[in-house]
């Protein structure tokens, strides 16, 4: 548990920062999003999950992510980094194919419709009982988030959000069974 909050707590200094280092360039790291279509933004589907487009973006991404994290990291280090590379370049691949055209995608939020669709699943795939205990409780206390692939006006990327969910699912599928280790006789 110790090790996995060391995780959270790296990951939130590293956003901070670069938030902070955004801030103090007039939101200049912006450019870094995913502009779909666009060659040259093409790799920026590793940096768009770590911009936002304001203060309140951040805010309102970065201890939604920490929770998230903390319960995907209960599933091990490895499967988290798996889970996490996996949804970054599957919905930001998906995003750059699909998304509004002239639009600029960025934020954790794709990351964390992610982990939404891997948590909601993974405990039931498990069938280990504190991880369904947390699938539950994911759905209880953010069943809301669903609401969010939905389409809707404004600067939110909906595709970000439903990208990310459909392969947050996925990885569930690919890495949340618990292994079973036969003894040889």
């Amino acid at each position: 548990m110790q090790q996995n909050l060391k995780w959270v707590g790296a990951i939130f200094l590293v956003l901070a920062a670069i938030e902070i280092i955004n801030i103090l360039s007039g939101r200049s790291l912006n450019y870094f999003g995913i502009v779909p279509l666009s060659i040259k933004h093409l790799p920026h589907i590793f940096s768009a999950p770590l911009l936002h487009g304001n203060s309140w973006h951040f805010f309102s991404n970065i201890f939604t992510l920490c929770i998230f994290s903390f319960l995907v990291l209960q599933y091990g280090v490895k499967t988290y980094l798996k889970v996490t590379l996996f949804v970054v370049i599957t919905t930001g691949l998906a995003v750059w194919l699909f998304g509004g055209r002239g639009s600029n995608h960025l934020g954790a939020s794709s990351v964390i419709y992610g982990y939404f669709g891997f948590l909601l699943l993974a405990g039931f795939i498990s069938r280990k009982f504190s991880r369904l205990l947390i699938s539950i409780g994911v759905a209880v206390l953010y069943g809301g988030l669903i609401f969010g692939v939905l389409p809707r006006g404004g600067f939110i990327s909906w595709e970000s959000h439903l990208f990310g969910f459909i392969f947050g699912l996925l990885a569930a599928k690919l890495w949340a069974k618990v292994p079973s280790y036969s003894k040889a006789r």
